[in-house]
Order: structure tokens, then sequence, then C-alpha cells
């Protein structure tokens, strides 16, 4: 079959050629003997690519699961012996992402210049994390870089996966308390002043409730415009509080005193750390650098703080577990214990692994109950909302027909 295929080559623009051939691999084959990489590659047409304005995205525009699966694919492919120019250019042409897809051809244009994974990783630090550039790093250098890419694509997964977990776990409460925000302020804009006319057309005294809810309705009417604006300056202030470093720290350091969400936190943390340290461990990288890069990973100061100081016990001669077992209030017991025996038995990578695959699956069984244990303190809230509005709004009808 006719095959039209885009070459390219070390310093050579690309080149458009029609190859004929039984399969593709046979012209994948054809082009590497000559020492290029195949682009693109269709059937008896004539490849046409998007000059490279049209490609305009905004921050990255590559998902992480995207990244996920590509590392995974990559890993398969290396390990089934392909060339890393041609499992590079496979995935290139596999991928409908334009972002990713450009990634890909640059990355793959920086090996065929004589630079190694590690390092055409290391120039898009926006996409890929210092633990996986210190992978492939370590990968490269022990000669098992399919192995490697495997461990970090399932530590990548594994933490992708315990995320969304959470995140669903907060979907609930978060829609129900907005919904009760929006209709606080549609009762407040359109119901109370209603009453607040029959209330002054009868004369009756408010109980002091009822007046600060009046006193509140009748600045929202009287001034929506700013009113909403307050409202998304204050919803936009909390989000870049929060997403700051002080505020982050602060509102995570907040969280742990909170009885069922402080142990989500410590045990995801452990989690966190646990997979990262164990997969960069066991593809060979040394004790500090890994401990290093794993505080990068974290990246919440009170947790990197206790990483920080494993690292400098370490360097000292110390052992790795002391800093973790003098911190029961930031990390479990549990992952103080595991990394001690892990020390005591020269098994430091299988015990931290066993510890993340613990805290993983038990962390997925609590955010599975916790909707059962937020709906009833939810219907509290409701209640009381409720609750509250009714009487202050009730409370002079009532006077009134008593009075009568």
């Amino acid at each position: 079959m006719k095959l039209t295929v885009t070459i390219r080559k070390k310093d050579v623009p690309d080149e458009k050629r029609i190859i004929e051939a039984p399969t593709r691999f046979a012209v994948y084959e054809m082009v590497e003997k000559e020492g290029g990489i195949v682009v693109g590659l269709q059937e008896g047409v004539t490849v046409f690519r998007l000059p490279q304005w049209t490609n305009i995205t905004f921050g990255t525009g590559i998902k992480q699961i995207e990244i996920i699966t590509t590392t995974k694919n990559l890993a398969a492919m290396l390990s089934s012996g392909l060339s890393l120019s041609r499992a590079l250019s496979i995935i290139e042409r596999q991928v409908t992402n334009k972002s990713l897809k450009r990634l890909m051809v640059e990355v793959g244009d920086s090996i065929q210049k004589g630079s190694s994974l590690h390092e055409a990783l290391a120039k898009h630090p926006k996409v890929f994390s210092s633990l996986f550039i210190a992978m492939a790093k370590a990968g490269e250098e022990s000669g098992s870089l399919a192995a490697s890419l495997s461990i970090v694509g399932m530590q990548m997964e594994r933490t992708y996966a315990l995320i969304r977990k959470l995140k669903g776990a907060m979907i609930y409460p978060g829609i129900v308390l907005t919904a009760i925000f929006i209709v606080g302020i549609l009762m407040l804009i359109y119901v109370v002043p209603t009453l607040t006319a029959t209330f002054s057309s009868l004369g009756v005294e408010l109980p002091l409730a009822t007046r600060i809810i009046v006193a509140l309705s009748d600045f929202m009417v009287a001034h929506v415009v700013v009113v909403l604006g307050l409202i998304v300056l204050m919803a936009t202030g909390v989000i870049f509080f929060v997403r700051s470093a002080f505020g982050g720290a602060l509102v995570l350091r907040g969280a742990l005193f909170i009885p069922v969400i402080g142990e989500l936190v410590r045990e995801t943390y452990a989690a966190r750390t646990a997979r990262t340290l164990a997969s960069l461990l066991s593809s060979g990288v040394p004790v500090l650098s890994a401990l290093a890069i794993t505080g990068e990973v974290v990246h919440a100061p009170l947790f990197t703080q206790v990483i920080s100081e494993a690292e400098t016990n370490v360097k000292k001669g110390g052992l790795l577990s002391t800093a973790f077992v003098e911190h029961p209030k930031l990390y479990p017991i549990l992952m103080g214990d595991m990394l001690a025996v892990g020390e005591e038995t020269g098994k430091v990578d299988d015990m931290l692994k066993r510890t993340a695959e613990f805290y993983e699956e038990d962390v997925s069984e609590k955010t599975k109950d916790f909707s059962t244990i937020v709906e009833p303190i939810l219907i509290l809230f409701i209640g009381a909302f409720v609750g509250i509005f009714a009487v202050a709004m009730i409370a002079p009808i009532y006077s009134l027909s008593s009075a009568f």
C-alpha cells in the first residue's frame, strides 16, 4: 500500500514522502534506518499540519489524566522493546490534544538532538513534576526506564484517584450550602420586603431578630449592585486567600482540628508521602534526593517541615523514621512505626508501599462514608436556618393574633 509519510530528521525541515510498503511498521523501520522519525502517516492522502500559531492554549492545556495515560502507554511500549524515539512518535500520533501533541514533538526533537529523556522533560516543568523527572533520570541511569515510568504512572494514577474521591466527597455539602446561600439572598430580596410592608401597615412592634432581618433586607434591596459586588469580591478574596501560602497553611492547620476531616487530611498526606518516597527509593534515587523531591510533591508547609527534619536526621547519620515518630499529630503513628520496621529489615521502600496502600484504601472507605456523616449535620444546619427565619417572620404575626 502507498502511504504519505512526514519524516523528521535532525536539523532538517520536515519532509513529506510517498512510500510503498506492506505494513505501517515496515515504514517505521525504513525511516529509522535512515536516521529519522515518522511524525505523520496517512494512506493515499497528503498530511496537512496546522501552522504553529493556531495551537494557542491557556496554561498548559494538558489534563493530568492525559499525562498519566501517556506515561503508562510509553512505559508499555518501552517494555515491548520499542525505541524511545519511536514510542514518542507513536504517542504523538495517538493523542488528540494539540498541546500534548506539540509537547511530544518537542520532547522527541530534544532527544533527537542528543538530550536524555529527563533533560527533555525538565524543559517543561509546568507539565512534568520534579518527581516525574527524577524517576526518568533514575530509570535511564539504571537501564530500567520502562519500569521507572510504570512506577511513576501508577503513583500519579493513585494520587489522582485519591484527590478525585476527596473532591467527590465535598461536592454534596458544597452544593447544599451554596443552595442555602442563594435561597437566603433571594428571600431577603423578594420575600422579606412583602412581609415588612405588612408589618408596617399593622404597626406591630418587631422582635430583635426580625428587625435585624428586615434591616438586612432593606439594605440589600436598596443596594443590589453593591451587595452582588461584595459577594463576588468576598468569594474571589477567599479563593486567593486559600490558594496563597499563608492562607493555605492556615486552612490546613484548622482542618486538622475538625474531627472527621482532620483524620482524612492526615491520612491523605501520609499516603502521598509514603507513595512518593516508595516510588523514588524503589527506582534507585538516593535517600536525600528522594526526601527533597517528596517535600516538593507534598507541597504543604506543615508536612514538608517533618520531611525536612527527616532529611536533616539522615544527613547527620540518624534514622529516617525519627522525624515521623516525633510528629504523631501530623503523620499517623503507623507511618513512623512502619518506617522503623523497614529500616530494621532493610526494606524501607516495601514498607512505605504497604503504608501508602493502607492509607489510600482507608481514605477511600472514609470518603464513601463521608456523605453519611455529613448528611445529618447538613439537615440540622438547614433546619436551624429555616427555623430562625420562620420564627423571626412569624413571631410578629403571632403577637398580633394574640392581641386580638
